[in-house]
C-alpha cells in the first residue's frame, strides 16, 4: 500500500492536470439580470410615440433626437423634459400618462428583441434565475414577465422599488438582494449609457447590446452586437477570472 509521507504534498501529473481543470473551469452566473426597454423588448419606439403625442396635445414640439436622449433615463427626468417642451402637467401625471399608453400598446403585442426568447429559455432550462431590472413601472415589467415563457423571471425591480434609479447601482443591488446572490456573480444585460453605468457600478458583469441609444466607448463591459445565437455557454464564458 502506498502511503504519502506526512507533511509532503503530492504533485503527481494527474494532480497537476486536475488543478489546471479547476483553474479553467467555467463558472455559472448566479443570475442573469435584464434591462427591459430596448434590451428585452423593442419598446423605445413606443415610448417615443407616446412622448410625441403628449407634447403635441399640449401644443409643444418634440423630436426623435430628444426621445433618444431619454433612453434609459429615470422617468422623472423624462417628465422634466416633457414639461420643458410645453406639457402643462405635473410630473406624476406625465409619468402616468406615458406609462398608460405604453402598457396599452404592450398589452396588444410584446416586441421581443432578436434572440431574447431563445436566450431566456436557455437560461431558464439551465436553472439560472433571471430578473427584470428597469426604470419603468413595476406594473409594466410584470406585464412583460407574464408574456415570457412560464417561470422565466424570478423577480422584478421597477422604478418604484428603489430610492435611486439608474445610473445608480441600487436597482441591480436590489435584484441581487431579492435573489439572495452576490452581485459580483451576476451578469447584467443593458442597452443604454445609464443602464451600463448602473450595472458596472453595482459590480455585476455587464453586457452592452446596442439598440437605439448611443453608447460610450467600450469600457468596463462586454459588447454583443446582438443576442441572436447567444447561449448560456456564452454567458458563462464571461465569468472566467471572476
Amino acid at each position: 500500500m502506498h502511503q504519502a509521507s506526512e507533511g509532503i504534498l503530492s504533485t503527481s501529473k494527474s494532480d497537476v492536470s486536475a488543478g489546471r481543470r479547476r483553474d479553467d473551469e467555467v463558472r455559472r452566473p448566479a443570475a442573469v439580470l435584464w434591462d427591459m426597454d430596448g434590451t428585452l423588448i423593442d419598446s423605445e419606439p413606443i415610448w417615443i410615440a407616446q412622448q410625441f403625442a403628449l407634447v403635441e396635445h399640449h401644443g409643444g414640439t418634440w423630436s426623435h433626437r430628444q426621445g433618444l436622449e431619454l433612453v434609459g433615463s429615470d422617468m422623472h427626468e423624462t417628465a422634466d423634459a416633457m414639461r420643458a417642451a410645453g406639457v402643462v402637467l405635473d410630473a406624476t401625471s406625465i409619468i402616468a400618462t406615458l406609462e398608460a399608453g405604453v402598457i396599452e400598446a404592450l398589452a396588444q403585442d410584446v416586441p421581443w428583441r432578436p434572440g431574447v426568447l431563445d436566450l431566456l429559455c436557455d437560461v431558464r432550462s439551465s436553472g439560472i434565475p433571471a430578473a427584470i431590472v428597469t426604470t419603468s413601472a413595476h406594473e409594466m415589467a410584470d406585464l412583460v414577465a407574464r408574456s415570457a415563457p412560464e417561470g422565466t423571471f424570478t423577480c422584478i425591480v421597477g422604478s418604484q422599488d428603489v430610492r435611486r434609479s439608474k445610473p445608480h447601482p441600487d436597482p441591480y443591488l436590489e435584484a441581487a438582494r431579492l435573489l439572495d446572490v452576490s452581485i459580483a456573480d451576476c451578469v447584467a444585460i443593458e442597452d443604454s449609457p445609464n443602464g451600463l453605468a448602473s450595472a458596472v457600478a453595482s459590480g455585476a458583469v455587464a453586457i452592452a447590446v446596442p439598440n437605439d441609444a448611443h453608447l460610450p466607448t467600450p469600457g468596463s463591459w462586454h459588447v454583443w452586437p446582438t443576442l441572436q445565437g447567444r447561449t448560456v455557454a456564452d454567458v458563462e464564458g464571461l465569468m472566467r477570472g471572476r
